[in-house]
C-alpha cells in the first residue's frame, strides 16, 4: 500500500459511516453509470445495501460483480417484497437501520456527482444527532443518453409540516438522512403502506420537528425515460396532466395512504404537527364552508403559485 492509499484509507475510517440504500428492479441498461458514480464519492466511508425486487434482466449479475469489486463488507445485497418501490425502500431502510450515522437514498438509473454525499453530510453536521434531519434538494435532469434536459422545478418556500402534509418536496434520491431521522422512518409499522418514501421522509421529519435543508444547487443528474416510476414535471404539458389528476381523485387517495400512517405515527408527532393532523383529518370530511375557514386558518401551502391553487381548487370540489 502507497501512502497516498494509506492515507486515504484513515481519512475514510475517521469519517462519519453512511449506508446508501439502493432499490432495483430491471435497471441493468443505467446501473452500470450509477454504480460508477458510487464507486468515485469523495466520502469514501460509505457501505451499499441494494435490495432487488425480483430483476428479470442483468441487473443482479451487475449488482454481484459490484460486490466481488468492492467486498461482501461493502455491498450487502438484499431481496425485496416484491410489492413496488414504496414497499422495496421502506423494507431496505428498516433492514438498515443502526448500521451508520447517515443513510442516502439512490435510484438505479441517475448519476451522482463525485461530492453528493459529502456536501449533505457536512450539511447534516451541523445539528445535533439526537434531532432528525434530512438532506434534500433539486435534480439535474438528463435524458436516456446522459444528454442534459433542464433542472427540475424551483422551490424557494421553506420546507414545513404545513406544506408536507400537502406536498412532497423533494426527490428520495436526492435524500440524505441522519441517525435519528432513519430511526423515526424505521418506527413506520410493517404493515402500514406509504404512498411514496420520499415524501413519508419530508412528513415525519418535519412533523418530528426535525431539520430539512433543501439544496437549490443539483448534487445528482436524474435521467429521464419511459421506466421512470416518477418522472419530473417538465413543461406546462405535464404539469396539467398532473393536476387533472390530483383533481380527478388521485390526491384524495395520497391522503387516504398518508393520514392513517401518520395517526399511527402521532406519538412521534410533535404537540403542534399532531394537533395539525387531527385538524386536517376533520376538515377533509367537512362541508364548504367548514373547509374553506378551516383550511384558511391551518395556513398549509404548497411551493408554488399553481400548487397553491391546485390545492385550493381541491378543497373547493371535495377532493382532499
Amino acid at each position: 500500500m502507497t501512502e497516498s492509499e494509506a492515507s486515504k484509507l484513515m481519512t475514510e475510517t475517521r469519517a462519519s459511516s453512511v449506508a446508501i440504500l439502493l432499490c432495483t428492479w430491471n435497471g441493468a441498461a443505467f446501473l452500470p453509470a450509477q454504480l460508477a458514480s458510487i464507486a468515485a464519492q469523495t466520502w469514501g466511508n460509505w457501505r451499499l445495501l441494494a435490495s432487488d425486487d425480483g430483476s428479470t434482466d442483468g441487473t443482479l449479475a451487475q449488482l454481484e460483480a459490484f460486490r466481488a469489486e468492492h467486498g461482501a463488507e461493502k455491498v450487502q445485497l438484499l431481496r425485496g417484497p416484491g410489492k413496488g418501490y414504496a414497499a422495496n425502500f421502506m423494507s431496505v431502510l428498516r433492514a438498515a437501520a443502526g448500521q451508520a450515522e447517515y443513510f442516502a437514498f439512490c435510484d438505479q438509473d441517475d448519476v451522482w456527482d463525485a461530492d453528493k454525499l459529502q456536501r449533505a453530510i457536512e450539511v447534516l453536521q451541523r445539528w445535533p444527532e439526537k434531532k432528525p434531519a434530512l438532506y434534500c434538494g433539486r435534480s439535474r435532469l438528463i435524458d436516456m443518453e446522459g444528454r442534459a434536459c433542464g433542472l427540475s422545478m424551483y422551490f424557494g418556500r421553506p420546507p414545513s409540516f404545513r406544506n408536507a402534509l400537502v406536498q412532497s418536496l423533494a426527490g428520495a434520491n436526492t435524500m440524505v438522512v441522519n441517525a435519528a431521522a432513519m430511526r423515526l422512518l424505521a418506527a413506520t409499522p410493517d404493515d402500514q403502506p406509504v404512498v411514496s418514501h420520499d415524501w413519508w421522509a419530508y412528513l415525519l421529519v418535519t412533523g418530528a420537528g426535525g431539520h430539512v435543508y433543501y439544496d437549490q444547487q443539483p448534487s445528482i443528474s436524474y435521467r429521464q425515460h419511459g421506466s421512470n416510476v416518477i418522472g419530473a414535471a417538465l413543461g406546462w404539458r405535464q404539469r396539467w396532466r398532473r393536476f387533472g389528476q390530483m383533481l380527478g381523485g388521485s390526491y384524495r387517495r395520497w391522503n387516504d395512504i398518508n393520514l392513517p400512517a401518520l395517526t399511527a405515527m402521532e406519538s412521534w408527532l410533535s404537540a403542534e404537527s399532531a394537533a395539525s393532523l387531527r385538524a386536517y383529518r376533520q376538515l377533509r370530511e367537512s362541508g364548504l364552508f367548514g373547509r374553506l375557514v378551516g383550511f384558511y386558518r391551518m395556513h398549509l401551502y404548497r411551493q408554488t403559485r399553481a400548487g397553491d391553487l391546485g390545492f385550493w381548487c381541491a378543497v373547493l370540489l371535495g377532493r382532499l
